[in-house]
């Protein structure tokens, strides 16, 4: 079998991946998302393989991830960079404090109740709204999360995602978490690989771009700073298992 991603170096990377749309499909619910114990098994071989250099980049929670990949806990960075655990499992957490949120949330939660199928998922320092259950209110919802961020005078900014926005505190980013993550051990001295679908992985692709390795989308037709990409999320968890199987033979042979 011919393995995809086979312009990856074979040994001595970091990886870097992010969750909804890169190892799982969205879904229509942040909460209706399952992950298949076959595919916690691959990733936690696939962590073994690259010596504990894998870490999630996500905008979920820490919290949440580590509900999802049970009983599996790997480094990684949440919301978009706000909260990383190292690979010690030490985890740093951004000084922002949630009270400020407390009039946007207050007008979200209003906006939600008066429109079915609008989600308003609270991070604590993030807001998120989701409006896939209904695409007629995007206007209404970027006008919404705009007013709401103008209001914070900058403190916070929007990012885009596939039928959600989000309020993220500024200066904060999936670039930064990842670029942490390149100082620090197990990750340190290796070839960054970061695997990303939507526009907020954008920043990631930049980073590890700008340090010598290998940006990859997800599906996707339209203009990236990824300079690789990948058809589905198939098509990811297929290489993963490919690249588990090669790196075991090579080691079984070394034998």
């Amino acid at each position: 079998m011919t393995q995809r991603g086979a312009y990856i170096p074979s040994r001595n990377i970091a990886l870097f991946l992010d969750v909804d749309g890169t190892l799982i499909e969205i879904a229509a619910t942040p909460d209706a998302v399952k992950v298949p114990a076959a595919l916690r098994n691959t990733l936690q071989l696939a962590a073994e393989r690259e010596q504990g250099a894998l870490a999630l980049i996500s905008g979920r929670c820490i919290r949440e991830l580590d509900r999802l990949f049970a009983p599996y806990i790997f480094p990684a960075a949440g919301q978009h960079g706000l909260e990383r655990r190292d690979a010690l499992g030490n985890v740093i957490l951004a000084a922002i404090d949630g009270e400020v949120l407390q009039s946007a949330r207050a007008n979200l939660v209003e906006l939600v109740q008066q429109h079915t199928g609008l989600l308003l998922e609270d991070k604590g320092r993030s807001l998120a709204m989701h409006y896939r259950l209904a695409p007629k209110c995007e206007s209404l919802v970027h006008t919404a999360m705009t007013e709401c961020m103008q209001a914070l005078g900058g403190r916070f900014a929007l990012r885009t995602g596939k039928c959600v926005l989000e309020l993220v505190p500024t200066g904060y980013s999936k670039r930064a978490a990842v670029e942490a993550f390149m100082l620090e051990p197990p990750f340190a001295g290796r070839v960054p690989v970061f695997v990303g679908d939507d526009t907020s992985d954008e920043d990631g692709f930049e980073a590890v771009n700008a340090l010598g390795g290998y940006s990859i989308r997800v599906g996707g037709s339209g203009a990236s700073a990824a300079r690789y990409r990948f058809v589905s999320v198939s098509a990811v968890i297929r290489w993963l298992r490919e690249r588990n199987t090669t790196l075991a033979r090579a080691s079984s042979k070394r034998r």
